[in-house]
């Protein structure tokens, strides 16, 4: 026969896909099998509900930003400007100094925050990726070429 299978008509059979093994065993192998599609199905199931948490997560961050980077222009425009007129001016040099070491710690947060990205981007993560993959190759070029 061929491959070894008994030939048509003997015991046993031996047309080509029959199943070879005792009903028992093949009623076993088919459950093996139905439990497994079902734990597939299962894990993309879950797969599918963790990324449409981690989608609504990263739209409620990118909204966030958006409002952190309008507050931070806003108080930008504020220290540049002065105070306004219903505030009593204030010691010149004491102000520059304050705005001195707020620019720095803001400096240091922007260079760990980038550092960051970059770990992320390098890793393939989702932080890194999206429409403002643009604005972020500019600003880590930026960093680059400051000292």
């Amino acid at each position: 026969g061929r491959g070894g299978a008994a030939e048509v008509g003997e015991p046993g059979g031996g047309w080509r896909g029959q199943s070879r093994g005792s009903p028992q065993q093949l009623a076993e192998r088919y459950a093996d099998l139905a439990a497994s599609h079902s734990e597939a199905l299962r894990q993309r199931e879950e797969r599918e509900w963790h990324n449409a948490r981690l989608r609504q997560e990263n739209a409620r961050l990118r909204l966030e930003n958006r409002r952190l980077r309008r507050e931070n222009r806003c108080l930008f425009r504020q220290a540049l400007l002065g105070p306004g007129p219903d505030k009593p001016p204030t010691d010149p040099s004491e102000e520059a100094e304050a705005l001195r070491a707020q620019l720095g710690r803001l400096q240091e947060k922007h260079r760990l925050a980038l550092r960051h990205l970059r770990r992320c981007r390098a890793a393939g993560g989702p932080e890194a990726s999206g429409a403002e993959d643009g604005e972020l190759d500019e600003l880590l070029l930026e960093e680059d070429e400051q000292p």
